[in-house]
């Protein structure tokens, strides 16, 4: 059985997991910005601890790619390329949004469908993170970095029903109103989210360059004037 651990720093929350094919073996997590470089350390080594395991019985890391939070992103790396190299264990980059896909849909069993799911991370002022999923958990747009307006997704919401969550939807709910955009309150990103993405990438042999790997930061996007502009 693999065993790989997932650390989740792009948010506000910090996490970790620790999981193989039977599921979920433990999990941890606070929710505060501030404190994950102090944080992560410790519930790495509390839910080692927990699940009775050591950094030398993990088969690999798994840990947010991005986008996100830069400094988040910094330490989770930082921290997962730190215990990759110690345990001589491969790393694998998994996406934040796509995790928050994959932990939607392990978490709501009634969508249709028929669905869309567009998970969204704040990108500060009035920009967010976003992309585009169907029920499966499958990518279905690029990721990209938008200032919201009032016909956003249009092309999707005049057909179907898209999902909106995480915490850059919120500042988005004033402005997409469209009757088929349908927004998740309180819905957090969290490692054991990661657990599935991990695993399949662990059986294909899919990681990463522990030396050069980099978070994935989308800097770079042309911002446009919205017509209806968001307040921060």
């Amino acid at each position: 059985m693999a065993k790989i651990l997932c650390i989740e720093t792009g948010t506000t929350v910090c996490s970790v997991a620790i999981g193989d094919e039977n599921g979920l073996l433990g999990d941890r997590e606070v929710s505060d910005p501030r404190a994950h470089s102090t944080q992560l350390p410790l519930l790495i080594s509390e839910l080692l601890h927990s699940s009775k395991l050591s950094v030398k019985q993990l088969d690999a890391v798994a840990v947010n790619k991005g986008p996100g939070s830069y400094t988040g992103l910094r330490i989770g790396v930082s921290m997962a390329k730190g215990i990759c190299y110690s345990a001589g264990i491969p790393l694998i980059g998994i996406g934040s949004l796509h995790s928050m896909a994959v932990g939607f849909i392990l978490s709501d069993s009634s969508i249709s469908a028929e669905a869309l799911l567009c998970p969204m991370i704040d990108a500060r002022r009035m920009e967010v993170y976003s992309a585009l999923f169907n029920t499966l958990g499958e990518p279905i747009s690029d990721v990209k970095a938008l200032v919201i307006e009032e016909n956003s997704f249009n092309e999707y919401l005049e057909h179907q029903k898209v999902f909106f969550f995480g915490d850059g939807s919120v500042k988005c709910k004033n402005v997409i109103t469209n009757q088929n955009a349908i927004f998740i309150e309180r819905f957090e990103p969290s490692a054991r989210f990661m657990l599935p993405l991990a695993l399949k990438a662990y059986i294909n042999e899919e990681f990463d360059d522990t030396a050069y790997f980099e978070p994935f930061y989308l800097k770079d996007f042309v911002a446009t004037t919205p017509k209806n502009k968001i307040i921060p």
